[in-house]
C-alpha cells in the first residue's frame, strides 16, 4: 500500500475521513457480518450487493465500514456521489431546507428550488433552444416519463432503443433493456411496442460512425417503420453495458435522421450526465444536441432526484395533471441538485473529471501493454472501463473474460478498493470515481489492480 494521502476532508464535525484505504479486519469484518446476519432475515434476496459491507459513513473518495475499514471508491454509488461523498456545500444546502420546507408537493403548493433546478437544466443541457423540465424520483422514471412525452408529442406508439442499452428496472424500462438476466428474467409479462436496434460498438463491430448508423437507421426504418416510432432512446456512452463509446458522427446522425421523420431522440444522461465525462453532459462531446436529455444520478449529490428535460414544445404537449408525483422534485433533493451544480461550477470539476480520465487512461493503458487479458481500454474522463477478454483472443474472436472481473474485483476488494464490473457478458471493469478523487489515490488504486493482473497467473 502507497503511504497515506495527507489531505484529511472533514464529514462532519465529530469525525474526519482520511483520504486512504485502510484494512483493519477481514473482508466484511465481524460487524458488517453480524449486520449481514440481520438483513438476510428481513431484506429481499432480490436486493444484492456487490460488497457486504456496511458503510458508517464516507467522504471525498473513501467509504468507511462499520469495522472502521476504509475503502476508495470507484463506484460512487454507480455514479450519484460525483461531487464527492458527504460534499460540504451538498450537505450545508439539504440541512438548511430541512428546516424550512420538507415537502408539500409541487403540484399542490410549489417552491422556488424546483424551479431553480429546471433553469438550470434549461442552461446545461445542450441545445441553444427553450427548454421545460418536469423532477422525478429516479432515473427510471424520467426514463418512463421521457418516453410518455414523446407518445404524447408524436401520437406514435413504438419506442426503440440500441443494443446493449439499460434503462431501469420499472415495466417499460425492463422491456427496453438488452440484457434479462438479473433485470427482467421472470418478471414479465413487459411493455409492448419496444425495438432493438444494432448500436455502435466499435471494438467489437469495427465500423465507422456512419457505417453503425446506415445500419441502426435500417433497422428503424424496415423493421418498426418511421411513421410508427415515437422516441429513439440512446445512452451517449452506455453504462451497464459496458461504457460503450460509439463511433464518431454516429449519434449526429440518428439524430438527424430522427429530426427528419418527426422522432423525438432521447439522451439518457443517467449515468454520463452532470460533469461525469467533463462536460456537463457526454452528448457534447459527440456534437449531440437531443431533443430530450435524461438526468439523474448525479445531480443531487446522493438524493433522490431525476429530470425530463427538452425542447419546450415537446415537454408542454402533457395536459396539465399528466406529469408529476407525490415525491417528484422534493425540496430537500432540489436544494441538494441547486448546491451540485454550484459547486461543479465553482470547484472547476469538468476540469478535475478531464484529469481522473487522463491519470486513469494512462495507467490502465500500461497494463494494457502488460497484460493481454485486457482488450480494450475506452471511455472519457471520469467514465472509464476496461474490457477483459480470453488471453491470446483480443485481436480476433474477443471472447468475453468475466471470471477475471469478477476475480480482480473480489481482490480489491480485500486490499480496499471498490470497483465494478458491468457490461452485456460482465467482462468489464468500470472506474466511476467521483471528481474529489486524487491522483494519488487512482495510481494507488492501479497498483493494486497491476498486482491483481499478476494474481490471476
Amino acid at each position: 500500500m502507497t503511504d497515506s494521502i495527507d489531505t484529511e476532508v472533514s464529514a462532519a464535525p465529530d469525525r474526519v475521513v482520511t483520504q486512504e484505504r485502510r484494512i483493519v479486519t477481514a473482508v466484511p469484518g465481524p460487524a458488517s457480518q453480524e449486520l449481514h446476519r440481520r438483513r438476510r432475515a428481513v431484506v429481499s434476496d432480490g436486493v444484492s450487493s456487490a460488497l457486504p459491507v456496511y458503510i458508517a459513513h464516507a467522504n471525498g473518495a473513501v467509504l468507511v465500514d462499520v469495522d472502521g475499514n476504509q475503502f476508495v471508491d470507484f463506484g460512487a454509488g454507480i455514479g450519484v456521489t460525483t461531487v464527492g461523498h458527504t460534499e460540504a456545500s451538498v450537505v450545508a444546502a439539504a440541512a438548511s431546507q430541512l428546516q424550512d420546507v420538507i415537502h408539500t408537493l409541487f403540484t399542490i403548493t410549489p417552491y422556488e428550488p424546483y424551479v431553480r433546478v429546471a433553469e438550470l437544466l434549461a442552461e446545461r443541457t445542450p441545445g441553444d433552444w427553450a427548454k421545460k423540465s418536469v423532477l422525478v424520483n429516479s432515473g427510471a422514471e424520467a426514463v418512463e416519463n421521457g418516453v410518455k412525452i414523446a407518445r404524447r408529442f408524436t401520437g406514435r406508439r413504438a419506442v426503440a432503443v440500441l443494443d446493449h442499452a439499460y434503462h431501469g428496472r420499472t415495466n417499460l424500462t425492463m422491456a427496453m433493456n438488452y440484457k434479462a438476466m438479473p433485470y427482467a428474467t421472470g418478471f414479465g409479462p413487459f411493455a409492448g411496442d419496444v425495438f432493438h436496434a444494432p448500436n455502435s460498438y466499435p471494438y467489437r463491430d469495427g465500423l465507422s460512425g456512419e457505417d453503425a448508423a446506415a445500419r441502426t437507421i435500417a433497422y428503424l426504418e424496415k423493421v418498426v417503420g418511421a411513421s410508427d416510432l415515437a422516441c429513439l432512446v440512446v445512452e451517449p456512452i452506455q453504462g451497464e453495458g459496458g461504457f460503450i463509446v460509439p463511433a464518431d458522427g454516429y449519434l449526429p446522425i440518428l439524430q438527424h435522421w430522427c429530426t427528419e421523420h418527426s422522432v423525438v431522440m432521447i439522451a439518457d444522461e443517467i449515468q454520463s450526465g452532470m460533469a461525469r465525462t467533463g462536460r456537463w453532459y457526454a452528448s457534447e462531446h459527440f456534437g449531440w444536441e437531443p431533443d430530450l436529455v435524461l438526468s439523474a444520478k448525479g445531480i443531487a449529490g446522493g438524493l433522490p432526484l431525476a429530470a425530463v428535460t427538452g425542447r419546450a414544445e415537446i415537454m408542454d404537449a402533457s395536459q396539465p395533471g399528466g406529469l408529476g408525483g407525490t415525491f417528484g422534485g422534493n425540496p430537500v433533493a432540489c436544494a441538494a441538485a441547486v448546491a451540485v451544480f454550484e459547486t461543479i461550477e465553482q470547484n472547476g470539476l469538468l476540469a478535475e473529471a478531464e484529469r481522473i480520465g487522463r491519470t486513469l487512461t494512462a495507467g490502465l493503458e500500461r497494463l494494457k501493454a502488460r497484460y493481454d487479458v485486457i482488450g480494450e481500454v475506452r471511455g472519457t474522463g471520469a467514465m472509464i472501463a476496461i474490457e477483459l477478454v480470453q488471453p491470446g483472443t483480443g485481436a480476433t474472436a474477443k471472447r468475453p473474460n468475466a471470471d477475471a472481473v469478477s476475480q480482480i474485483v473480489a481482490y480489491a476488494a480485500q486490499r480496499g478498493i471498490l470497483f465494478l464490473n458491468a457490461g452485456t457478458w460482465g467482462n468489464v471493469l468500470r472506474f466511476l470515481p467521483s471528481l474529489a478523487m486524487s491522483d494519488a489515490l487512482i495510481e494507488d488504486a492501479l497498483t493494486v489492480l497491476d498486482d491483481a493482473f499478476a494474481d490471476l497467473g
